[in-house]
């Protein structure tokens, strides 16, 4: 028989365990991926913005928090093996840039500012990677961020409607009815969903059939109706070219593909209109092929870079500033670039704000370490499953930065999950991932 004693220090043993050491890290993970994901400002279109606004307390108070947690919680319960290890060198001399083109900027200090909070969001994302000891932590992490992130979302399109959802009375009033949930915009909440079916994928492989499942089968069906078609098409593209090399035993298949398909999108984007072969061919049998006028963009973006190749303009220096405010409109441009917050290309975007000296680095440190990383992973099923997740976040987003400009914008959402992919294969590429045996 038990004694009365011996029922008490069983019923404490679950709650004594998440008030250990890597308990308590994991909880303070999750809360700062929940919150990053969330921002201080749900529900409101215009949280991105104000993220920048040096007047806005709130940001700078909840984002200088999250700074002082992270730092705080990586020099209390992280590996400091594993701390040392995020930032590569190409980080190092990325971030060098962009401080570079802050203090390039029109008007420092305003740049300065927004900085801040990409330097906070990175600096976050790195901690929520260095904090969980295990599997088996991480993926707690990852169920209790998505669950909270889409409950309120959907929990959102009840309660909160008009926040919830594009309307007819906003600055877009064609995507009238699209679905963001707590998300400023419907191209920031359907990317984020794609990346949360990525985390369903992950969780199904590991044994977590259920969580994974439920979270696959929500995140889908709340980013149909998000109504972003290039999302929809990216999600399958990037789990079979991931997934599938794999299974059959080719893992050095995902990288070939991986840079075929960054190619490709280049080529079929950027290519019609600044390389003149391509161009003509897109002129004769897609003369109408313009990416909702993005193209219009790409064209002035580029007569603007070739005035300052080597520098650019500086960080928050170029779209929706007086230097495009004073700018002729001519009458037959689909797009006024006066309104423009930014390129619709991060690519393109990097050059035209730090260089093209700065893109070359960028496109070693976002596109070609990560495939480096993948093939260095070991050949462990915790890894293998883990480093395909961080794979398929880094191929999604690194596409859909062909038609968005997202890279350095403060701590937008989509920004933070590449960020999170692109450390996280640094991560699981370079030790053995512990997992946890349970009964």
């Amino acid at each position: 028989m038990s004694s009365t004693g011996s029922l008490r220090r069983t019923d404490r043993a679950p709650l004594s365990a998440a008030f250990t050491r890597d308990g308590v890290a994991t909880a303070i993970a999750a809360l700062l991926f929940t919150v990053i994901l969330v921002s201080f400002r749900p529900f409101q279109p215009a949280g991105a913005e104000l993220t920048g606004n040096g007047g806005d307390i709130v940001n700078q108070l909840g984002f200088g928090s999250l700074g002082a947690i992270s730092i705080f919680s990586l020099m209390a319960f992280a590996d400091p093996r594993v701390v040392r290890s995020l930032l590569s060198p190409s980080w190092l001399l990325m971030l060098g840039f962009f401080m570079l083109s802050v203090v390039m900027a029109t008007d420092p200090p305003s740049a300065m500012r927004a900085a801040f909070f990409t330097l906070i969001g990175i600096l976050t994302m790195a901690t929520i990677l260095a904090l969980p000891r295990d599997a088996d932590a991480f993926s707690k992490v990852i169920i209790f961020t998505i669950v909270v992130v889409m409950g309120l979302s959907y929990i959102g399109l009840i309660v909160f409607p008009h926040e919830a959802l594009h309307t007819a009375d906003s600055q877009e009033p064609e995507h009238a009815g699209l679905w963001r949930g707590v998300f400023t915009h419907k191209n920031i909440a359907g990317p984020i969903m794609a990346c949360f079916s990525f985390a369903g994928l992950y969780l199904y492989r590991r044994g977590q059939r259920l969580w994974g499942t439920a979270i696959f089968c929500a995140a889908m069906f709340f980013m149909f109706h998000t109504g972003s078609k290039t999302t929809a098409g990216l999600v399958p593209f990037s789990i079979l070219i991931v997934v599938l090399p794999s299974l059959i035993g080719m893992r050095l298949g995902t990288p070939i593909l991986f840079g075929l398909a960054i190619i490709a999108t280049a080529v079929g984007t950027l290519g019609i209109v600044f390389l003149p072969p391509v161009k003509h061919l897109a002129s004769i049998y897609f003369p109408d092929l313009t990416f909702t006028g993005r193209t219009t963009l790409w064209e002035f973006a580029g007569d603007m870079l070739a005035k300052r190749p080597w520098t650019g303009y500086g960080y928050e220096s170029f779209w929706g500033t007086p230097l495009l405010l004073n700018q002729d409109q001519p009458f037959d441009r689909p797009w006024d670039i006066r309104t423009i917050v930014h390129g619709h290309n991060g690519y393109l975007d990097i050059a035209v704000l730090m260089g093209i000296p700065a893109l070359c680095v960028a496109v070693y440190t976002f596109l070609i370490a990560p495939l480096r990383d993948y093939m260095r992973i070991p050949l462990r099923k915790e890894n293998i499953y883990l480093g395909d997740f961080f794979m398929m976040v880094v191929l999604f987003t690194a596409l859909n930065a062909f038609l968005e400009s997202f890279f350095f914008h403060r701590a937008d959402p989509v920004w933070m999950f590449f960020v999170f992919g692109v450390l996280g294969l640094r991560q699981v590429s370079l030790r053995p991932l512990a997992v946890r045996h349970q009964s």
